[in-house]
């Protein structure tokens, strides 16, 4: 007949028992009793399904396109600042003029005096603008923040809103040129810092209202008068930067 035909069936089990472990089959037997030989409970076909309606994420309401009402609400309870301690410092000067000033927060002694851009800052701020015969009265004078952070810059999490907000402010009041004064207010306007933006006119692009249109606008990026105050150095660049505001804008 052949081969020897004895075999060891608790040898063989044990052997397809342990190829199955080293295949990655881990649980050799179900922790409950199974009736092999029953047949199969029938499959229960779905005819019909009923859906859920999931809540729907509010939706914001749009924000406002008139100068006032845009001023009043940024300064108001839906602002992103709203929950801060401090009062809000906003816009100052003429939003007519043809020059729109963006500055990141405001210092410490801004939130003293409720006057963006004062103290020494201020003094020298004030001084640039004679050295190109503007004051503050004809020019429109904005902070991306409204309320002083505690560690006295934005932080990223909340800087991608108020580069939001502030590029909604622009098209609302549509200046000839802008001033950005910082590296946050540079990001938000120019999509780069100081640094890079710096040394010639950048042109932005911004929405105006709900329309979907744009419009564009030349852009100016410098030097924060903080940062002259700490880098004298700097003040040589700042003045090109002045010159190149103004250039082909009447006085």
């Amino acid at each position: 007949m052949g081969a020897d035909q004895n075999i060891d069936w608790q040898i063989a089990a044990a052997s397809v028992l342990e190829w199955w472990r080293d295949a990655g089959v881990d649980t050799l037997a179900d922790e409950a009793p199974r009736d092999w030989t029953a047949a199969p409970a029938p499959v229960v076909r779905e005819t019909k399904r009923h859906a859920v309606a999931e809540p729907s994420a509010p939706v914001a309401a749009p924000l406002p396109t008139a100068i006032d009402a845009y001023v009043a609400w940024r300064t108001g309870p839906e602002a992103p600042e709203a929950g801060w301690s401090g009062s809000p410092i906003f816009a100052s000067g003429d939003p007519q003029s043809d020059i729109m000033i963006v500055t990141d927060v405001p210092d410490r002694d801004d939130t003293e005096s409720g006057v963006v851009l004062s103290g020494a800052a201020g003094r020298l701020f004030d001084r640039m603008l004679a050295a190109i015969g503007r004051d503050r009265s004809s020019v429109y004078i904005v902070p991306m923040c409204t309320i002083r952070p505690v560690a006295g810059r934005i932080a990223p999490e909340i800087e991608q809103r108020l580069s939001q907000l502030i590029r909604h402010h622009v098209a609302i009041v549509e200046p000839k040129r802008l001033f950005v004064l910082g590296n946050a207010p540079s990001r938000a306007l120019t999509g780069a810092d100081v640094a890079r933006s710096r040394g010639s006119l950048q042109l932005v692009n911004v929405e105006v209202g709900q329309s979907g249109s744009t419009i564009a606008v030349e852009a100016v990026a410098s030097f924060h008068p903080r940062l002259l105050l700490e880098r004298p150095a700097e003040k040589a660049r700042a003045w090109k930067d002045l010159q190149m505001l103004i250039a082909g804008l009447g006085a």
